[in-house]
């Protein structure tokens, strides 16, 4: 058994060197307190009373607890409790001091191990100097003070809104005008809000870590001063109107010029334009502009639509007359030249025989005179000779007669 505390006695030794106790020259006393055996603990003798296994544990099976059969875990315990009494005491013997070290750098270095989530990346410091970047999962760095890690969420996306406090679409949102309030090209000014999505750069996280200071303000400084540069350079109108999907990826390429150059560590995702009003001041004489012109380019446009249907009808109309008169032109000359022709040949033909040829064209003429009237024949014994209306019974197609004989 252990001796007891504050009693100022020796440790019992055993009478003698005796070699058959396993050569030992402190008389065969291990440094958990117990009597070496015949052969020693290191000769696979017996070092306690009636365990007979060396164990420095005093169980057998070996192990903090027993492990094998019959182990007797109180007894354990009481031997635990006695031995760092023992140690409390004083009772340091060398090996004991080189175990608790060990115990106590083992521990220390188990520390060291620690889990990356999927969406950050760690960071490795060695007295607080960076020495590389660790993905997902377990890894290990030297423990505290020796070493740190900063764990960075590099995939999340982060939103920075510049003209309020808070998210400008929500309700409670309040306005900051020295932010939002910009002046124009042609010297006007404008309310311009608007929001920066952004992440950490996946492939330079030790940039956004070590190089700038106070990240969200720099990002935040960096926005504010390239908006205001595009704005100063664009006039009120168009940023009213057509020029808003302009200045969204001007404004993003321009950032990212600009915290590249700081090796910042940033990539912009996104820039929206939440909002582009003239100042509350006089937003409604900007109204009533806008309003006027989007009248004008209406009455404009309804207007080109009714030239566009009313000259191609008008052109439609001259050419159908140019035709129509090219066509009566063209009829007209022909049935003169036709005449004419006729003429000459009847004109002939008078040449040849004047009486025949005269009295020919009397009675053509008179046939197509009289051909389309009614006739009354008249006798001298008679007087009136009545006549049949044959005409209704004549054929569509056949020929007016010149009269009855």
């Amino acid at each position: 058994m252990p001796w007891s505390k504050g009693s100022g006695d020796q440790p019992p030794r055993p009478e003698g060197n005796d070699p058959s106790s396993g050569g030992r020259q402190d008389g065969g006393r291990e440094p958990w307190g117990g009597a070496a055996g015949k052969g020693g603990a290191r000769g696979g003798g017996s070092n306690q009373p009636g365990n007979g296994s060396g164990n420095p544990w005093g169980a057998p099976g070996g192990g903090p607890f027993g492990g094998g059969p019959g182990a007797d875990l109180e007894a354990w315990v009481r031997r635990l409790q006695e031995r760092l009494r023992n140690l409390t005491a004083g009772d340091f013997s060398p090996r004991s001091l080189l175990l608790l070290a060990a115990a106590v750098l083992l521990f220390w270095l188990a520390s060291g191990f620690y889990t990356v989530n999927p969406n950050q990346v760690g960071l490795n410091l060695v007295f607080g100097r960076y020495v590389g970047k660790t993905s997902p999962g377990l890894n290990y760095n030297w423990p505290d003070p020796v070493g740190d890690v900063i764990k960075l969420n590099v995939t999340d996306r982060n939103s920075l809104d510049i003209g309020s406090l808070g998210r400008a679409d929500s309700p409670g949102a309040i306005e900051v005008p020295e932010e939002s309030l910009m002046l124009t090209g042609d010297e006007n000014i404008v309310d311009l809000k608007f929001r920066v999505i952004w992440q950490i750069d996946p492939a330079h996280p030790e940039y956004f870590a070590f190089n700038i200071k106070n990240q969200v303000e720099t990002i935040k400084a960096v926005a504010e001063s390239v908006m205001r540069e595009i704005v100063g350079r664009t006039k009120i109108q168009p940023l009213l109107t057509v020029e808003r999907k302009v200045i969204e990826p001007a404004t993003q390429e321009a950032m990212q010029k600009v915290l590249n150059s700081y090796r910042a560590g940033v990539e912009i995702l996104q820039v929206q334009l939440l909002s582009v009003d003239p100042p509350p001041t006089v937003i409604g004489a900007f109204r009533d502009v806008t309003a006027a012109q989007q009248d004008r380019s209406r009455y404009v446009n309804e207007a080109q639509a009714t030239a566009n249907s009313i000259v191609p009808q008008a052109r439609g109309d001259a050419a159908r007359i140019l035709r129509d008169a090219e066509a009566y032109r063209e009829q007209t000359v022909a049935e003169a030249k036709g005449q004419t022709a006729r003429y000459l040949k009847v004109f002939g033909e008078y040449q040849k025989a004047p009486d025949v040829t005269r009295e020919r064209l009397y009675l053509e003429t008179m046939e197509r005179v009289l051909g389309a009237g009614d006739k009354i024949l008249l006798d001298h014994a008679t007087g009136v000779t009545p006549l049949l209306p044959l005409a209704p019974l004549a054929a569509p197609s056949a020929p007016a007669s010149g009269g009855q004989k």
